[in-house]
């Protein structure tokens, strides 16, 4: 008797011993969170790349003088390179920036062996170089006759010239003059396109510097396959940074594979290779929400399964763009505005969100999503699905139907539209709901499939007719999605190379407001603009369903930055368990 007690109980110690090793040993393992990027990434340059994949990654490795903070709603500003948040002067044009000391980049030959501290000459250069012509940075808007004296940078360009506007105080102080109030200024500073760069870096490979990303956040880039895998480890030198107590960034590498195919990131999200997934593509929502709930709901096999749903509203706008300088579509006659209002009257919405989106969308009335700043709730779009009334516009205007059934110009020469397309399932089943919708009225449609990256250089040189596509807050104000119509932005983010002097006015006279009565007569103006000239198809604002796998812990969907990897933490051994005893 007395020999089985002690049998056992030398069992349980052995069990408890081996339990305690094995719990040890998931705490001692790396800690790697596996995520994925929808498209291939361009180069890492912070005022160049303007795609979502390319800035998420740029998030994480650059550090501009704000961020978000991570759990703040509404959202929140806080110094991120800074002492303290900036000091404005009474008049709303001078701003202070005092820089944190102690913020190093990553080591590189560029610095010749020796530490790199990031001062305020770092912002001053890197700031300016969103006015370098030979980048043609997308994002120069934000800065663009904003700052004291920029007329001397756009007139002849180089970093020696000195402006008013931009200056380095002292080694640690960045003083910013800005040439009137401007209430979304400092949003702009905490985007990656103002991410402070290295001088040495820049200069030592020219225009290769994005194939050399050296910056001062979190992570720093080390396995690099282009539009494959891409591995970011754990800064060793992060100045600390803490989160709920927790220096990060919290694990010790995220490992991002470019999943282009909708199915593929789907079953490896389902497969337990992502610890995430986020907006759930419309054609895959039936393999992981129920078909019996009114709400979006997980099937019970992957609640049972410890995972989470968390539908979240996203920022985002999708709409299709036509080039307003294709010889074809472009123009401002009356026959070129029939001809894309009727295109825009072939979209068939309901189908879309109903069919296409399961539901999780909304139609865009719009440019501006819910919860945007000067987002107007009882503005409703003159344009709605009717193929009937676009087939009698492109009757009036003169685009006949000839024997086959399609459309000509109105001089008789054939018509045929070319829209470019993603090569992707989802891809698929959106130019088959184009060409039924194009078809129904006499227009013909071709379709062009590429890499969105390669899209999206070509539409930046005018060579692209029309292309759908999506625009997600960089802040959360209107003035960043009527940007994308404002003329002098053509061949950057104005796609669709609209250039119309009634809407330019109202923009400039906009964006000099905050969220006022008076702006959101100018927004209403702006959006009727848009309706009345058609260089978009507005589309819908999606509804994202997230999922996140059991043993990922800390996450939360923010409403601005793309990614929230410095704050996510994986419980290394419930992932052991349940790959263990995954079906």
């Amino acid at each position: 008797m007395m020999r089985g007690w002690k049998s056992a109980l030398l069992g349980s110690v052995l069990a408890l011993a081996c339990a305690v090793a094995s719990a040890d040993a998931a705490e001692a393992a790396p800690k790697v969170l596996h995520a994925f990027l929808s498209t291939g990434e361009t180069g890492l340059d912070p005022a160049v790349a303007s795609d979502i994949a390319t800035l998420g990654l740029l998030e994480n490795v650059f550090d501009p003088m704000l961020r978000y903070e991570y759990l703040a709603r509404p959202v929140k500003l806080q110094p991120n390179t800074l002492r303290a948040m900036p000091e404005v002067d009474a008049a709303g044009t001078t701003y202070t920036f005092r820089l944190r000391e102690g913020v190093y980049f990553t080591p590189d030959p560029a610095f010749k062996g020796k530490r790199r501290e990031v001062t305020a000459e770092d912002y001053v250069y890197s700031l300016k170089r969103l006015y370098d012509p030979e980048l043609k940075s997308p994002w120069l808007f934000l800065l663009e006759d904003k700052l004291q004296g920029d007329a001397a940078l756009k007139t002849r360009f180089s970093h020696g010239t000195a402006i008013p506007g931009l200056r380095a105080v002292d080694k640690y102080t960045l003083r910013i003059r800005l040439n009137a109030p401007d209430p979304n200024f400092l949003f702009y500073l905490a985007m990656p396109a103002t991410a402070v760069v290295a001088r040495e870096v820049a200069e030592a490979h020219g225009g290769q510097v994005g194939n050399h990303p050296v910056g001062t956040g979190p992570f720093m880039v080390g396995e690099w396959k282009r539009s494959d895998k891409i591995t970011l480890l754990a800064n060793p030198d992060f100045r600390e940074t803490l989160f709920e107590g927790k220096r990060i960034p919290l694990v010790d590498r995220v490992e991002v594979k470019v999943m282009e195919e909708y199915q593929s990131r789907m079953l490896g999200f389902l497969n337990g290779e992502f610890d995430y997934i986020e907006q759930v593509p419309e054609s895959m929502r039936d393999m992981v929400l129920r078909a019996d709930s009114a709400a979006p709901a997980l099937k019970p096999e992957l609640a049972r399964r410890g995972m989470e749903l968390s539908p979240f509203p996203v920022l985002q706008t999708y709409y299709m763009w036509m080039n307003m300088e294709d010889p074809v579509i472009g123009g401002y006659g009356k026959d070129k505005i029939a001809l894309r209002r009727a295109i825009a009257l072939s979209y068939n919405g309901p189908e879309d969100v109903a069919l296409l989106k399961k539901g999780l969308a909304l139609p865009a009335q719009s440019p501006l999503p819910p919860d945007v700043l000067g987002y107007d709730p009882a503005y409703r779009s003159p344009i709605a699905y009717n193929p009937a009334l676009a087939r009698a516009l492109l009757d009036r205007f003169g685009y006949r139907v000839g024997a086959d059934g399609f459309r000509t110009l109105p001089n008789g020469q054939p018509l045929t539209l070319t829209m470019h397309t993603e090569p992707s399932q989802v891809g698929r089943l959106r130019d088959e709901l184009w060409r039924k919708g194009l078809n129904a009225i006499g227009l013909r449609v071709q379709f062009k499939s590429d890499k969105k990256t390669e899209i999206i250089k070509a539409s930046r040189l005018g060579k692209v007719m029309m292309f759908e596509t999506n625009w997600i807050a960089d802040f959360p104000d209107g003035e960043n999605y009527f940007q994308l119509l404002y003329g002098p932005n053509s061949g950057r983010a104005n796609y669709a190379r609209f250039n119309l002097p009634e809407y330019n006015q109202r923009y400039e006279r906009a964006r000099k407001l905050g969220d006022t009565p008076e702006r959101r007569v100018l927004y209403r103006e702006m959006s009727q603009l848009i309706h009345a000239y058609n260089p978009w198809v507005l589309l819908t604002h999606p509804i994202s369903a997230d999922i996140r796998q059991p043993w990922l812990k800390n996450y939360k969907r923010h409403p601005v930055e793309v990614t929230n990897w410095r704050y996510l933490d994986i419980d290394v051994a419930a992932r052991n368990r349940a790959s263990k005893t995954a079906p």
